[in-house]
């Protein structure tokens, strides 16, 4: 891990049910990592939101058309945690996202590690960090999007419920929806505090009605707060122009 210090986050990744993991996401888009962080370490990610230093730019959504509420990049550094789980993460959805690749009959493969596929990523100028922390309030909403930013996309990515529903704030709940020919659908995700969803970034291959492989196009979104306030970490494993 590069002398990366070892947490609890480092046996919750590898405790997980990945074969599970896998199936989930072949069929449905998205597959939760429950209890990923414990309510400590979702209570201090919420808590360094306020702060100035750490961050390479604030968006505040109203302004871009991308729903209500806020949010902020990470520079590099990443925070030790966000740093662990990033790279721990990768190589264990770098066969899923190889797979979909070549059903999908797209050429890019992606290397084991992560340092690798950051590589390619700076020498094709995508060279700003992606992880980001997300603020909500009452009335805000996220509009349904995909985090692409560049030619290199590594096609999932991961959100992290830091705050508790239903005690920290009501509504917000995480949506996706899947668009193919023909075919619409879409899927309310229920996350408790320190849960994690793994989802498709821009589209996957699914079975079609007649055999072979169809391309459907996912989206995600959060649905409206209706009080208090919701913060989520969102972990993006390639990098922005």
């Amino acid at each position: 891990m590069n002398g990366r210090a070892k947490t609890r986050s480092h046996s919750v990744v590898a405790s997980f049910d990945w074969n599970n993991v896998v199936s989930t996401l072949d069929t449905n888009g998205n597959a939760v990592l429950p209890n990923l962080l414990t309510a400590r370490q979702c209570d201090e990610l919420s808590a360094f939101y306020p702060k100035e230093t750490g961050y390479r730019t604030r968006v505040v959504m109203a302004r871009h058309g991308f729903g209500r509420g806020e949010y902020k990049y990470f520079a590099y550094p990443l925070p030790p945690l966000l740093d662990q789980l990033r790279h721990e993460l990768y190589p264990l959805l770098t066969p899923i996202a190889n797979r979909w690749n070549q059903q999908l009959g797209i050429e890019m493969q992606y290397p084991d590690e992560l340092e690798a596929f950051l590589e390619r990523c700076h020498q094709a100028g995508q060279t700003r960090p992606t992880p980001l922390i997300l603020e909500y309030g009452p009335g805000d909403y996220n509009c349904l999007h995909q985090d692409l930013y560049g030619d290199h996309v590594f096609p999932l990515q991961v959100a992290i419920l830091l705050s508790k529903p239903d005690q920290d704030f009501t509504g917000g709940e995480f949506v996706m929806t899947e668009n193919a020919a023909n075919f619409q659908r879409a899927d309310v995700v229920n996350l408790r505090q320190g849960d994690a969803v793994v989802f498709t970034v821009n589209q996957r291959p699914a079975a079609g009605k007649r055999g072979g492989t169809r391309k459907v196009a996912m989206r995600h979104g959060v649905s409206r707060i209706r009080s208090g306030k919701r913060h989520t970490v969102g972990l993006i494993f390639h990098d922005s122009r």
